[in-house]
């Protein structure tokens, strides 16, 4: 090392040390935000470099938090759902997605089938045609996520249907759509729209029940060839 970096060295230490010591203080004095970068070097008496440097350590340990044009503030970053929301499918895998799909849309089938205007079924009736006539990947995942969703709206409940679009969010990335895609077999595809007949049918009968029964069964077909090709994957890999 150049002994011209250690002037600068001793400097951040200084920096993270006295820190660390008004981090603690203003803490147990309840106030939640550090003063500016400029303020702190004055205070410690180092450069706003070696502050900065500092910063980032605490920041690291989740001391601190900063944000831009706001400052810096004590202790960890709040929370931010919509942020989180954005970026679920990179901490989630299909398999997750079935698993919260299982709880939350026989529910919403059932509730449906209560809860749905003639128009509502008419909505559902029409998107089950298009994902029958749908000739491609693309239209396929358009029309059959418009078809679940319209089960999903016709159950009348916000929160329910908000849960639904989080979800459905998650599952539209790209490399999951080709995983989906690619368990669609002729037989699977056949099966599938039986299917969409029959949840559609227990809906319009006013069958709360068979509704819900009939959606399970979709979403356990679909999560059986997920289960089966991810195992085939991995075996392939070994």
């Amino acid at each position: 090392m150049k002994d011209t970096d250690k002037p600068s060295q001793r400097n951040s230490s200084l920096a993270l040390e006295r820190l660390r010591i008004i981090v603690d203080q203003l803490s147990m004095e309840g106030v939640k935000q550090l003063p500016t970068e400029r303020e702190l070097s004055e205070t410690i008496g180092v450069g706003r470099r070696a502050v900065r440097r500092a910063l980032e350590v605490l920041e690291t340990e989740g001391k601190i938090w900063r944000r831009q044009g706001a400052g810096t503030f004590i202790g960890s970053e709040p929370a931010q759902p919509e942020k989180q929301i954005l970026t679920l499918h990179e901490n989630s895998n299909m398999l997750e997605v079935m698993e919260v799909r299982l709880q939350i849309e026989p529910s919403l089938a059932r509730l449906a089938a209560l809860r749905a205007t003639p128009g509502d079924i008419a909505s559902m009736r029409d998107l089950a045609a298009r994902v029958a006539k749908a000739g491609d990947m693309d239209s396929r995942e358009l029309w059959d996520s418009a078809l679940h969703r319209s089960i999903a709206r016709a159950a009348k409940n916000t929160l329910y249907l908000a849960l639904f679009d989080v979800v459905d969010r998650v599952r539209q990335d790209a490399a999951w759509r080709h995983v989906r895609e690619a368990v669609r077999t002729k037989d699977a595809i056949t099966l599938y729209r039986s299917q969409h007949v029959d949840i559609i049918g227990a809906i319009e009968n006013r069958d709360p029940l068979k509704a819900e029964r009939a959606m399970r069964a979709h979403l356990l077909a679909l999560q059986e060839r997920l289960l089966y090709h991810s195992e085939t994957e991995t075996a392939d890999a070994d």
